[in-house]
């Protein structure tokens, strides 16, 4: 069921924890390739942001996932519309980092995104982002990249992230401590819950960004996947 995608179409799965900077890499990856690019962890936001919407709790499994069918998710520009509303800043706050955390555990949520995760895989590629894109769904991906760093590594660049953007009029309060907590107990659900937990796949390379750049994680990916095609 979730090997559901043309095998002809090339993908590029990278997984990883919170704050690993996957997001980034994946996204000037697939610039990069001119492929197609799946923000999964932002499914997660706009489902979490939803429920919160529809005043449905997190924990309350079976609501959030009918809550999820009926969704209108369109990614534009570096922009994402739900039912039509730009909410590209709504997901992007500490709590809906959060609520996707939250969300993400419920095997009934998890299912009824695999479809529209499936839907980004067009031609001329893929590069995926998440916590299942290489386990789960995109397990034939020709190239599986599992890209980490250490929980204080990933709380620091988080603090500086929202330091920044408090300098830039964000009045949302920045403790790294709290920051680092909060990574802890996201990897923790993340790592445990029982349906497509966060885990390197077999076959995945693991890149460890404690001491990478962006662009050298970037250009450490694109050489892997030049080594398995033919250009």
């Amino acid at each position: 069921m979730h090997n559901a995608t043309p095998a002809s179409i090339p993908v590029i799965a990278i997984d990883g924890p919170s704050a690993s900077g996957k997001g980034t890499v994946a996204e000037l990856v697939a610039a990069k390739l001119g492929f197609h690019y799946l923000d999964s962890g932002a499914l997660y936001r706009i489902v979490a942001l939803a429920a919160k919407q529809q005043n449905i709790a997190w924990d309350d499994a079976l609501a959030v996932a009918e809550c999820a069918k009926t969704l209108a998710i369109e990614f534009k520009n570096s922009q994402v519309f739900l039912n039509g509303v730009d909410i590209s800043e709504a997901i992007r706050t500490e709590e809906m980092g959060k609520g996707a955390s939250r969300v993400a555990v419920h095997a009934t949520v998890r299912e009824v995104l695999v479809d529209l995760q499936h839907s980004f895989c067009k031609t001329p590629g893929l590069v995926a982002d998440g916590r299942d894109m290489g386990t789960v769904i995109f397990p034939n991906a020709p190239l599986k990249i599992f890209l980490t760093a250490a929980t204080e590594v990933r709380a620091q660049r988080r603090y500086l992230q929202l330091i920044n953007k408090k300098a830039a009029g964000d009045d949302t309060q920045v403790s790294y401590a709290d920051i680092l907590q909060d990574l802890q107990e996201r990897d923790a659900r993340d790592q445990g819950r029982a349906s497509a937990p966060l885990i390197k796949a077999e076959d995945a390379i693991l890149l460890e960004t404690d001491n990478l750049g962006i662009s050298q994680a970037v250009e450490y990916i694109l050489q892997n996947y030049q080594l398995i095609t033919n250009f």
